[in-house]
């Protein structure tokens, strides 16, 4: 029962990063973005783990295909889509993610966030 429930896991967080990378295609081809965003799992900072995060696996990198080096302002931008985003985050998070990653194709530069920081989490209700 315990394989069953790993793979599931593991094909829902693969599910997650295959619809963001196909709206990500779709959103670039029809030109309401300015660049194509490309999402992968990482191994994430361990610094950032949390009782849900998955082992070796709790990095959500995104790597923007912009051709060249991306200044500090623009990974910044792209990283406040996501963590701006509550709802997305928060599922982020409950599918044990910890790390967001922001990169560009070229260079080696690269921002990231602890996601649990971004959630809005106020604690246990009252």
């Amino acid at each position: 029962m315990l394989l069953v429930e790993w793979f599931g896991d593991a094909t829902e967080r693969y599910r997650l990063v295959k619809n963001f990378n196909d709206k990500s295609k779709e959103s670039f081809i029809v030109g309401t973005a300015p660049t194509l965003l490309e999402a992968k799992i990482t191994k994430g900072d361990p610094n950032f783990r949390h009782q849900f995060s998955k082992f070796r696996a709790g990095g959500f990198r995104i790597k923007a295909l912009s051709g060249k080096p991306l200044q500090r302002s623009e990974m910044i931008e792209i990283g406040k889509i996501i963590i701006d985003n509550n709802e997305f985050t928060r599922k982020l998070i409950s599918m044990g993610w910890d790390t967001l990653e922001v990169h560009a194709d070229k260079g080696k530069n690269g921002l990231k966030w602890e996601l649990q920081k971004h959630a809005n989490i106020t604690g246990y209700l009252d």
